[in-house]
């Protein structure tokens, strides 16, 4: 069975995205990737060091990587298409993961500042994945402007609750034909695996991973729950009743011995 996701023309091997912004230290992205089978990889510019390669995040992501800079710190549309171009003009490539944030107590994206920086970026030939609160018609509009896929959160950002957002994710899965990347709020790798039993095209974690006793073995459980999670959807997950019913029959054997 061919089972491929295809993003701005390109095909991702794998679908466990892996954010940075929280590790405690570079050294060990490389080693994240290798366990968790990571093909694409968020960075905030802001992070980025070019004057001190020590400290550069960049160097320390393999290089059959893709890149995915974000635009962390942006209030607004115009932030957002400032820090995409510079991060392309640094030579980050031309994927870009849209956040443009004006609440500060919840940190929920501005849908509506996103997709005017969606439409901007996507003309000028960006590969773009707008973060995103949950709706429906918002989503529709992303898709209009020219986003390569969807992120909506699960959960406020950096909260480790899981799939708060369920029944909207499901609506987006099953209205929005562009890739759903769940991203935000995935707090264990079972959450990461019920999301992708949704349908979800990919998910994306950072806080979870980065938090955890061990990362480099979360990250590790990460992307087997992921493959697991989309294995369980392909196969087809059974139906769900509402009394009970035997395995086995529960007539005839006994009937025959008696």
């Amino acid at each position: 069975m061919t089972d491929q996701l295809i993003i701005g023309g390109r095909q991702i091997k794998s679908r466990f995205f892996l954010g940075t912004g929280k590790l405690a230290t570079h050294q060990i992205i490389p080693k994240l990737v290798e366990v968790s089978g990571a093909e694409v990889v968020t960075v905030a510019l802001r992070r980025v060091d070019l004057d001190t390669p020590d400290e550069n995040l960049l160097n320390f992501i393999p290089k059959e990587c893709i890149v995915m800079p974000n635009t962390s710190g942006a209030r607004n549309a115009a932030e957002a298409i400032r820090i995409a171009r510079l991060a392309r003009a640094m030579g980050c490539g031309n994927w870009i993961k849209i956040e443009v944030i004006t609440d500060n107590k919840y940190l929920l994206p501005d849908n509506l500042e996103t997709i005017r920086a969606t439409e901007v970026l996507a003309k000028e030939g960006f590969v773009v994945l707008p973060y995103m609160c949950p709706d429906l018609m918002d989503a529709k509009r992303f898709r209009d402007a020219g986003a390569a896929a969807v992120m909506p959160l699960g959960a406020p950002i950096g909260t480790n609750k899981g799939l708060r957002t369920r029944e909207l994710l499901k609506i987006l899965i099953a209205e929005i034909e562009l890739p759903i990347v769940v991203d935000a709020g995935i707090g264990k790798p079972s959450e990461a695996a019920e999301a992708m039993e949704l349908g979800a095209a990919a998910v994306l974690v950072n806080t979870a991973i980065a938090t955890a006793g061990d990362p480099i073995m979360m990250g590790r459980a990460f992307g087997k729950a992921v493959e697991a999670g989309r294995l369980a959807y392909l196969a087809g997950l059974g139906v769900t009743k509402e009394f009970a019913e035997a395995s086995s029959p529960l007539t005839g054997f006994l009937e025959s011995v008696v």
